[in-house]
Order: C-alpha cells, then sequence, then structure tokens
C-alpha cells in the first residue's frame, strides 16, 4: 500500500491532541506520537484532556511528558467537566474549544471517533468537527467493554519498539486503571496487531483513524 507521508524528518507539524479523559490520547493516538518524534519530525503539540479531575490529573500530565519527550515543543491543558456527563456540557465544552481554535491553528488534530460508544467521546467528536472545519481532522478508536470497534479508512503502523514503548507507558502512568480487565498488554498489542494486518504493516503493528475529509496535494 503506498504510504502518504504526515510530515518528514526535519519538518515541522503542528498538532492538537483532544482527549476526554486521562488515558484517551495515548490509548489511541500515542503510538503516532512516539514515532512522529522517533522519526525526526519537528513536533509542536497541543495535548487537551477535557475531563481530568484529583489524581487522574496527574496522570494525564505525567503519561502527556513521557510520550512527547523529544517533540520540538508541547502545551499541556487540563480541564475539569464532569466525567460521563459531557452531552449535558455542550454549551461550556464548545466555548472551551472555540477559544482554544482562536489561539491555535494546528495541521492536524486527532479526537475521538463519531461512533464510538461512550457518550462523552461522542461529543468531544461532534464539537471538534464543528469547531476545527478548515482542519484536517483523524479520528482515534479505544477499546472498551462495549465492543464498538469499526473499520477504519487510515493507519499509521508501528516498529515492534514503538508498541512495546506505548504500553510501557501506558501501563507506568495509569495506575487508577490497572484494575479493569481491558486495560492491559493483551488489549493493546492484540488491537494494533489487528490494524497492522489490515495495512501490511512491516512489523505487524499500527494505529487506525478515520479521516472524514482528506485534501490531495499533487505537483
Amino acid at each position: 500500500m503506498r504510504q502518504l507521508p504526515l510530515a518528514k524528518r526535519g519538518e515541522r507539524l503542528s498538532v492538537l491532541c483532544l482527549g476526554a479523559h486521562s488515558d484517551d490520547i495515548e490509548i489511541g493516538a500515542g503510538g503516532t506520537m512516539l514515532r512522529l518524534i522517533s522519526e525526526g519530525v519537528l513536533l509542536d503539540v497541543h495535548w487537551c484532556v477535557l475531563s481530568a479531575p484529583g489524581v487522574r490529573a496527574r496522570e494525564a500530565s505525567d503519561s502527556a511528558l513521557a510520550f512527547l519527550d523529544g517533540a520540538a515543543s508541547h502545551k499541556i491543558e487540563l480541564a475539569e467537566f464532569e466525567d460521563s456527563y459531557f452531552p449535558s456540557q455542550t454549551r461550556e465544552i464548545k466555548q472551551w474549544l472555540t477559544a482554544l481554535r482562536d489561539r491555535i491553528s494546528p495541521d492536524v488534530i486527532f479526537t475521538h471517533a463519531r461512533d464510538d460508544a461512550h457518550q462523552d467521546h461522542r461529543e468531544v467528536n461532534r464539537l471538534t468537527t464543528n469547531i476545527f472545519r478548515n482542519h484536517l481532522v483523524l479520528e482515534y478508536e479505544i477499546p472498551k467493554w462495549d465492543g464498538d470497534l469499526s473499520q477504519h479508512n487510515t493507519y499509521v503502523p508501528l516498529t515492534t519498539a514503538i508498541m512495546d514503548r506505548k504500553v510501557e507507558l501506558l501501563l507506568k502512568h495509569f495506575g487508577t486503571q490497572r484494575s479493569k480487565d481491558w486495560f492491559d498488554e493483551l488489549t493493546f498489542k492484540g488491537l494494533a496487531r489487528l490494524r497492522g494486518m489490515e495495512c501490511r504493516a512491516e512489523e505487524r503493528f499500527a494505529e487506525a483513524f478515520t479521516s472524514r475529509k482528506l485534501a490531495l496535494a499533487i505537483g
């Protein structure tokens, strides 16, 4: 499969990562961040978690710093919207994201999937695509009990070393989640192996995304 470069070594790429909860960005796009940095892309990252109360704020901050180690620049923002009730906070979240849009104009945005079974995730996607209308948006996936995994159309192959690093950081930084029976190495590697098979990744692993609109440059 022909691979279209998101950015080349030495090029700057500004990225906005949006996650409803503290571990969402890392699970959905953490490997992609690690690969971009390892490939020498000059990554300028704005990393936003919309619900990170209490100890989860520390987890979110420490994990983001670890995943973004080596990035050209980064800014981490943690909000305190109420977990599990994002649809009832639409107005406030939209105002927060609109203010963010007025400050930054990223090259690419990573956000939740439109058909995610979690109501907070769906609301973040709905507002992202409503507010950031002139941007490349890549929707990532989060495995969960609901069984909502679906077909995707965009892939980022990962090396075995990067996949191992992603899992290592997830298990290290999110102690509050380790009691959940799905939050383990088998889940993360199993999903990445499936996505790697779908795109025939050279080292077998990949992260998958959905792109609703994509403009191709010719010449």
